[in-house]
């Protein structure tokens, strides 16, 4: 039978299920972020640009963010478990894929077919959570469990993605994402209890289709304005269509009798900032896996085995971060942790842009990461806390959804806005440079298109080559310089977005409490 439309058998067993949906949830994390340290090797393997480089990282977010509403609220109707498992078959057949890939559009094509079945099976993990662990002091610290997971995840990612590809080559992340996902998939099939909303109402069809219009062609467009410009055709038309889909999804959800998104939520202050500091944080986080794993790597000449040494700090910190923020939270509510770990993770991300340079110190660089990492990983719990505690335990798929929805459009809007930044330094900046420097039009067209594409013609410009060679190297100089430009200026735009989010929830949550109203 079912109380609460969960089975009577998680109320026996919920350490063995919050173990499972924890591994359901690290398989789907630790892709976000493990890719960044194959960029390099793809580039070189696949020939692949930087814009195309995003895209492999890109198509996973994109398609996970689109549609993880979607799958959350489906989640809650069809069942958790059910739901869960699907994406988790579909997310081993994407790595498989990605594995084989022979070129960088197959790739992305892999990648995004694991973004689908990330977008399924992750809602269910914190779902599970709010029904299996109903009262508010225990789920904090369940919470705080999953949070170090996913922190783990995350932050795993490039040192587990390094040991991979310095020892097998970047395919042998993806063969490892299969692994791992058919060993979850056995656990989540004999341990994670199915559970529903007991009545669920009927499938909210057009909330599904305008919503996941609605965020995949805003965030397509924030993606493709980088390679095309924002004033192209395609792009504007993107923007418009995915501007008239929200307000049609507004229209339906507000007046819709089982909306996919329930609106009145809110109107929480705490559930509003929650979600906020969701989007501010991710975006800062992949200001760190992203570009500062590339630069380390194209600039700065680490391997993959040395960029897994300096983010291997950071790592831990998130996990320590992660489960002191659960007995915090469960001792003294959200609000706190949360202005706490934003202010942190801020800090570490200003400490890290001051650490970069062409060779960055190697001690400093790694406790500044681990700083980084201190503040995410306590900010994560609360902020999750907040809106799981916010809405009802049936609504709980939505909840869930709607948090990871957030940190994953903060993650791609981050990727895409901040590799705007970066490119347009890589392009402006180097050319400006290259002026200075004496270079002619002719050989600058060779260097940016080096930059752009990942080629590197055989022999070059021959002509361009026997009158400049003797300035290669400054050449070369100039280009490291304006990666470095761009890069401190994507830095400081994440940290300034993050201490925002703090700003607002000091201000917006001030003695505010209703984020438990909900609790049994």
């Amino acid at each position: 039978m079912r109380d609460n439309g969960i089975t009577a058998a998680a109320t026996r067993r919920p350490g063995i299920a919050l173990a499972t949906v924890t591994a359901v949830l690290f398989v789907t994390f630790l892709d976000t972020t493990v890719v960044s340290v194959t960029l390099g090797d793809i580039q070189s393997d696949l020939h692949a640009g930087v814009v195309s480089l995003q895209w492999v990282v890109n198509a996973y977010t994109l398609v996970f963010a689109s549609l993880m509403l979607t799958a959350g609220s489906l989640g809650d109707r069809w069942g958790r478990k059910r739901v869960m498992i699907a994406g988790l078959v579909v997310f081993a057949a994407g790595s498989a894929l990605s594995a084989f890939a022979t070129s960088v559009a197959v790739l992305i094509a892999g990648r995004a077919v694991m973004g689908l079945g990330a977008a399924a099976s992750e809602p269910g993990t914190l779902s599970v959570i709010r029904q299996v662990f109903p009262d508010r002091r225990e789920r904090a610290r369940a919470l705080g469990a999953w949070a170090a997971v996913s922190g783990l995840a995350l932050a795993l990612g490039p040192v587990l993605g390094g040991v991979l590809v310095g020892a097998y080559g970047w395919r042998s992340v993806f063969w490892f994402n299969l692994a791992v996902a058919a060993v979850v998939l056995v656990a989540t099939l004999r341990y994670v209890p199915e559970s529903a909303d007991p009545q669920p109402g009927p499938v909210d069809i057009a909330g599904f289709v305008s919503g996941s219009m609605f965020l995949g062609c805003v965030i397509y467009a924030g993606i493709s304005g980088e390679e095309v410009g924002y004033g192209a055709a395609s792009v504007i038309t993107l923007f418009v269509i995915g501007g008239v889909a929200g307000i049609v999804f507004v229209f339906i959800e507000t007046r819709a009798r089982d909306p996919m998104f329930d609106f009145h939520y809110l109107k929480r202050p705490m559930v509003r900032s929650a979600l906020i500091v969701a989007f501010a944080v991710y975006f800062g986080i992949f200001s760190i896996f992203f570009f500062t794993a590339l630069y380390l790597q194209e600039v700065s000449g680490y391997s993959g085995w040395r960029t897994a040494e300096v983010f291997a700090p950071m790592a831990v910190a998130i996990i320590v971060g992660a489960l002191v923020a659960g007995f915090w939270v469960a001792q003294r509510g959200s609000r706190t942790p949360m202005i706490t770990g934003c202010v942190l993770g801020a800090a570490g991300i200003l400490l890290t842009r001051e650490m970069l340079d062409i060779t960055p110190e190697f001690g400093p660089l790694a406790l500044s990461l681990m700083l980084a990492g201190l503040g995410f990983g306590v900010a994560v719990v609360p902020l999750t806390s907040a809106v799981l505690s916010g809405v009802p335990p049936e609504h709980s798929g939505m909840a869930a959804a709607t948090t990871n929805t957030m940190r994953q459009v903060g993650a791609v809007v981050g990727v895409a806005a901040l590799g705007s930044l970066v490119n347009s330094f890589l392009n402006a900046d180097l050319v400006d440079r290259l002026d200075q420097l004496g270079i002619p039009a002719n050989f600058q067209a060779i260097v940016i298109d080096a930059i752009e594409t990942g080629r590197v013609p055989a022999g070059g410009d021959a002509s361009a080559s026997a009158a400049y060679g003797p300035i290669v190297d400054q050449v070369i100089t100039a280009t490291y310089a304006a990666f470095h430009r761009g890069l401190e200026v994507a830095l400081l735009v994440s940290a300034i977005m993050i201490l925002a989010a703090a700003l607002i929830t000091a201000v917006s949550s001030r003695g505010d409490h209703s984020g438990y109203d909900y609790e049994t």
